[in-house]
């Protein structure tokens, strides 16, 4: 495989590769559409199977994977079932094998994801972090083990989301497979003032300016009974200052237990082993108030409401004490001044109680939903890792008797699931109704309307192929608009349904619809407009043919990361498509080196010979059409080109800039370009230089995914902030 790069374009080439170009819409090239492959689903019920996970553990908690057939038995309504088929499939991480080489970590570029598809995923995992409860020391060990997390134990086929209780909750654009976007909410997770949770895991013990007074200094003079009068003063404003803070407690355990359920109703029908890791540190059931009473009806209510949304949902909820182990003893930050005895062993008692405690309600959270719970473990990742191998599970398979699924017997039908070993724990799903999922499938779904429909297509990770979409969003600057994400959207129009005029004419209707939402999941920008096409017969044939793109843009608040949503909705057809993309936009006023987006055209070889030799082209290029689809045939020349934002410049006002490419394929480097100098051709704005060049696609290339990296380095900056990069996903077809 070969691979020639081109240096840097002259003035000419970069006429062909306008910055940023505004169109509506605009006639292109159809692009192709791969089936996909359909794959065992890991739960079926159908007229011919019934197949179930079943969960086996040992005593500390390990998966048993030695299992054998003959030592299960499947009861279905109490009778005893034959197994049909049984397999384990395992959810422990499996290390990769370390290159010869080792790069550097920092060396190593996160790449972006291709869109997973419902049959790819193999785990749904939502990690909450719990930031209404944790304390500031805690944050510090969540942030570490959920970036080793992303780093080490995600697997190619997990569906992942980073959730903050105490953020505004979006919707499930939140899971996806693209790690950029894990790392982005990682940078979201901190110490949340207001919360719960303190600076440590408990604070620290105060003395009052009044003890401290009496105790110390004029301990000899007063009387005895001043001194029980000051201790029972004391005792009444810790009463009331308990009840206050019970309340506070149980307000902000609501909150959490809120949060998880509103995120288990939205894994509802995602696919793979779904289940919820909550990072806290941790909730009390009950509260005990100062007159005696026990308080618990606010906090079980919620936890009711959650443990049957999660059992319905088939999400299991792992728990995790974020605290670690820890010493529920007096430290140096203790001031103890004035403070008797027995005052100091109410508090250490009270420490020990409220840790035991609001470990409880992670225990019980966890039990009630077949999850565990990791309590007193310093070792989060280690907990994490845990939590993974407890998805490990057996595969069984059995099938039923017809009147199982007689629409006149209709009944929910108790599964019993029985291993013929000591010491083991069993853990499967109870039971089903005797409806098979092709008669759910079938299912008539008009009862959606419209917004609905749009809505789903808009907050699932999954993009909707009914109206098949490509979506490429590019971050960029200008001087007087400020920053800005662009988009370009390919609309595929073969199932859109375009009804016949009286005039001969044909007509198609359909509504665009736009979002962005923040790296929190909240939305933070929309867009909604309603397109009608009148088009004669020539022309329906040409956009039938090739498709329309729509261009617009969402103006740029706020520096941060963006996942930008898009969907179509056919007013004829009632069908709907969408799209999705990670964005990440940089903050200008920053003054540091940064790199816009990266906008592609295509052309010939021939084409590309004739421009560097001052000739025209002899087909016409169309870098709009070429930025949204990036689908290209081989043996033709890619071209690219960027704004470089904020170079340092020299004692001539002049910046240094050089620039290279990488290219990948399956996750790997197949290509180095050489450093090339960026040419400024007398740019007027030296603080933001065009970056431009060109890529051939040899003949011999493989068809299939591919990543371009453009990396742009100034010379003149400190050498932290020397470099920056880009990528553009593309696709090589025949």
């Amino acid at each position: 495989m070969k691979f020639s790069p081109f240096g840097a374009l002259n003035s000419r080439m970069k006429k062909l590769i306008p910055a940023f170009t505004i169109i509506l819409f605009s006639s292109i090239f159809l692009f192709a559409q791969d089936t996909p492959d359909d794959t065992e689903d890991v739960v079926k019920i159908t007229t011919t199977l019934i197949q179930l996970d079943v969960t086996v553990t040992d005593s500390k908690g390990n998966p048993v994977k030695d299992i054998k057939p003959e030592e299960i038995e499947i009861y279905e309504n109490g009778e005893k079932q034959k197994i049909s088929n049984f397999s384990f499939i395992s959810g422990a991480a499996e290390k990769p094998a370390e290159p010869a080489d080792k790069p550097e970590k920092n060396n190593l570029p996160v790449l972006p994801t291709t869109t997973v598809r419902p049959e790819q995923v193999r785990r749904t995992i939502a990690l909450v972090v719990d930031d209404l409860t944790l304390s500031f020391q805690s944050v510090y060990y969540v942030r570490s083990a959920l970036k080793k997390f992303v780093d080490e134990q995600m697997q190619d086929g997990d569906l992942v989301a980073i959730i903050r209780t105490g953020a505004g909750i979006g919707a499930l654009q939140q899971f996806t497979s693209d790690k950029r976007m894990l790392y982005a909410a990682i940078e979201k997770v901190r110490w949340n003032p207001a919360g719960y949770g303190g600076t440590g895991v408990f604070a620290p013990v105060q003395a009052s300016i009044e003890d401290s007074l009496n105790r110390e200094e004029n301990s000899d003079e007063l009387s005895e009974s001043q001194k029980n009068r000051s201790d029972e003063n004391n005792d009444d404003e810790s009463s009331q200052s308990s009840d206050i803070e019970n309340f506070r407690e149980s307000v902000f355990a609501t909150g959490t237990l809120g949060a998880i359920n509103y995120v288990v109703r939205g894994m509802q029908e995602l696919p793979g082993r779904k289940s919820v890791m909550l990072f806290s540190d941790g909730f009390k059931l009950i509260a005990k108030t100062s007159d005696g009473f026990i308080e618990s009806s606010r906090i079980m209510d919620s936890l009711t409401k959650l443990i049957d949304a999660a059992n319905r949902a088939s999400v299991v909820i792992y728990t995790m004490d974020a605290r670690g182990l820890v010493t529920t003893g007096l430290t140096a930050e203790d001031d103890l001044r004035g403070k008797s005895a027995e005052q100091i062993r109410q508090i250490v008692s009270g420490r020990g109680a409220k840790l035991f405690d609001t470990q409880d309600g992670l225990r019980y959270l966890a039990k009630q939903t077949g999850g565990i719970s990791i309590i007193n473990n310093n070792d989060l990742n280690g907990g994490i890792r845990r939590m993974l191998n407890d998805q490990s599970y057996y595969l069984v398979g059995y099938e039923p008797d017809e009147e199982v699924f007689d629409p006149r017997k209709r009944r929910f039908n108790t599964i019993e699931v029985k291993v013929k070993r000591k010491d083991v724990r069993v853990r499967y799903r109870s039971g089903f109704f005797g409806v098979s999922d092709d008669e759910i499938a079938k299912l008539p779904k008009s009862n959606l309307t419209p917004t609905q429909r749009i809505m789903n297509a808009l907050t699932s990770p999954f993009a909707n192929n009914e109206l098949p979409l490509r979506l490429n969003a590019i971050f960029g600057n200008e001087l007087k608009q400020g920053s800005f994400i662009r988009s370009f959207l390919h609309i595929n129009t073969d199932n859109i349904k375009f009804t016949e005029m009286p005039d001969g004419k044909k007509k198609a209707v359909f509504d665009i619809l736009g979002v962005a939402f923040g790296d929190n999941g909240v939305l933070v920008d929309n867009i909604s407009k309603r397109f009608t096409a009148t088009v004669d017969e020539e022309t329906y044939k040409l956009v039938k043919e090739k498709g329309f793109i729509y261009d617009f843009i969402f103006p740029i608040k706020k520096a941060g990361a963006y996942q930008l949503r898009v969907a179509v909705y056919d007013t004829a057809s009632e069908k709907v498509g969408s799209a999705s993309q990670f964005v990440e936009a940089a903050d200008i006023n920053k003054k540091r080196l940064m790199l816009s987006g990266v906008v592609v055209s295509n052309l010939t070889f021939k084409d590309w010979q004739n421009i560097i030799d001052g000739k025209a082209p002899e087909k016409s290029i169309d870098p709009i059409s070429d930025t949204a689809i990036r689908q290209f045939k081989k043996g033709t020349v890619l071209n690219y080109g960027a704004a470089v934002y904020n170079p340092k410049t020299g004692a001539a006002g002049q910046p240094d800039l050089t620039s290279q490419i990488k290219l990948f394929k399956d996750g790997k480097a197949i290509y180095e370009g050489k450093i090339q100098p960026i040419s400024l051709n007398n740019a007027k704005d030296v603080q933001r230089v065009s970056a431009n060049g060109s890529l051939n696609l040899g003949a011999q290339m493989e068809p299939g995914e591919y990543v371009l990296q453009v990396i742009v380095t100034d010379n003149l900056a400190k050498k932290k902030r020397q470099t920056v990069t880009q990528f553009v996903p593309f696709e090589i077809i025949k």
